[in-house]
């Protein structure tokens, strides 16, 4: 286009565009999308006489030892590690973490299953003084929703489970916690068995709740819906765009997502 480099680049800046960096997103199609947000977010700060806690499982962590030593960080060069290695199995981390103080209740278990989910709630149970109600925000693994589970609080009925909308765990702040166990735990982890993955997970627990804080939830229930109504219409726009491009060719259905001032949702297929 006769078009130098520099030029190119000075407009980039201009209109502030990257070209080269992409962003992921999936929209829930959860019917009662609305409705678990504003019950969750409502959540994450603690009613009165109650205790509120963010569950979720950490599934298959994996004991991983290097091939090689790792090379530590000199001037000029990163720490380096091999890119092979050993695995000597693996480990799933329930946990729950209280909204309020920020303190974690761990369990390690082989397995996630409904049965465990169970014990786990009954770990929960002894933990937490008899007095406060307590309210669980788990996702809609179908472990949580197992007869077990529920049988288990019809028998405890100061528990009260609230769900994330499908697609959306990110809302659940324990979610952020393992983000922090991850990169400070497990990126530079080398584990040489399955017991010291254990005992490296345990110890890094105890040190957090020594100096625990809460996470800070910084949106309202009704900017987060307001975000996702902006992505529909973009959405929207992109599709009916396609929908006229694609008619000439035998035309292409689309389903047209308009969310109203109230929080309500309506589609209209073109």
């Amino acid at each position: 286009m006769g078009i130098s480099p520099t030029s190119v680049l000075r407009i980039w800046r201009a209109f502030g565009l990257r070209p080269w960096r992409t962003e992921n997103f999936k929209i829930s199609p959860d019917p009662l999308l609305i409705d678990k947000i504003r019950d969750v977010v409502a959540y994450l700060a603690p009613p009165a006489n109650a205790v509120v806690f963010a569950v979720d499982e950490k599934s298959q962590i994996q004991a991983l030892e290097r091939t090689a030593p790792v090379l530590p960080m000199v001037p000029g060069t990163p720490e380096r590690r091999s890119f092979d290695y050993v695995r000597h199995g693996t480990i799933d981390l329930f946990a729950a973490l209280n909204t309020a103080t920020g303190k974690v209740i761990g369990k390690l278990s082989s397995q996630h299953r409904a049965v465990d989910f169970r014990d786990f709630l009954d770990e929960i149970d002894r933990q937490t003084e008899h007095g406060p109600v307590v309210h669980v925000i788990c996702d809609n693994l179908c472990a949580h929703k197992a007869p077990a589970v529920h049988e288990w609080l019809l028998a405890h009925p100061r528990f009260q489970l609230h769900f994330t909308p499908t697609y959306s765990s990110w809302i659940n702040q324990v979610e952020r916690w393992f983000a922090e166990l991850e990169r400070r735990c497990f990126e530079r982890g080398v584990f040489c068995s399955l017991d010291e993955l254990k005992g490296a997970l345990e110890d890094w627990i105890k040190n957090w709740n020594d100096n625990a804080r809460p996470f800070k939830w910084a949106k309202t229930a009704d900017q987060i819906i307001d975000r996702i109504c902006r992505y529909c219409q973009l959405v929207a726009g992109a599709l009916l765009s396609t929908k006229y491009k694609e008619s000439a060719r035998g035309g292409l259905a689309v389903d047209i997502i308009e969310c109203r001032g109230d929080g309500s949702w309506s589609r209209a297929r073109l």
